[in-house]
C-alpha cells in the first residue's frame, strides 16, 4: 500500500492537487468548503428554494398563465358588435346580410372574425340575416320590420 510520501501527480496535471481538510492555512481546512454548521454542512443537504413557498401560496386558476381556464382560447378573436342602425345605413331593403356581404362592405376585416348584430339605432328596412349571431333586442327589431333571422 502506498504512503502519502509516495503519491504522484496524475500525468498532464499542471497545478498542484488541492487536499481538503488539512489545517486552516491551506484554504480548504476547518469546514473544507462545506459552508457553516447545521443543515448545509451535512451530506445530501437540500434546501427548498424560497420562491417555491411563495408559489405554493398563490391561488390556483387565476390570470392568463398556464393555470388559465382550459375553455378559454386566447387566439380566438372576439366577436365584433354591429348595431342595427348601422345595417340600416349600409344595406338596401330586402337584401341579405351575411359574413361575406359584411366583408365586401368593409365592416369586417376578415371573414373568419366573429360578428354579432346587436340592438342600437333604428331599423326601417327589411333585411334577411343569415349565419350571423343576433342579440334578442336586434332580433325583435329585425322581425318587427318584417325581416328574417336564420
Amino acid at each position: 500500500m502506498a504512503s502519502l510520501n509516495q503519491l504522484q501527480r496524475p500525468i498532464g496535471l499542471k497545478r498542484p492537487m488541492q487536499r481538503v481538510g488539512r489545517g486552516q492555512s491551506s484554504g480548504r481546512g476547518k469546514q473544507s468548503g462545506r459552508g457553516g454548521k447545521g443543515q448545509t454542512a451535512r451530506a445530501g443537504a437540500k434546501i427548498r428554494p424560497a420562491w417555491r413557498d411563495i408559489v405554493k401560496r398563490l391561488p390556483k386558476r387565476r390570470g392568463f398563465g398556464k393555470n388559465r381556464g382550459r375553455t378559454v382560447v386566447g387566439t380566438r378573436l372576439d366577436a365584433r358588435a354591429i348595431a342595427v342602425g348601422r345595417l340600416n345605413k349600409l344595406f338596401e331593403s330586402d337584401s341579405t346580410v351575411s359574413l361575406s356581404t359584411l366583408a365586401e362592405r368593409g365592416i369586417t376585416g376578415r371573414k373568419l372574425q366573429g360578428v354579432k348584430i346587436v340592438g342600437g339605432g333604428e331599423l326601417t328596412k327589411k333585411l334577411i340575416v343569415k349565419g350571423i349571431q343576433v342579440s334578442a333586442s336586434a332580433q325583435t327589431a329585425i322581425e318587427k320590420v318584417g325581416g328574417i333571422v336564420s
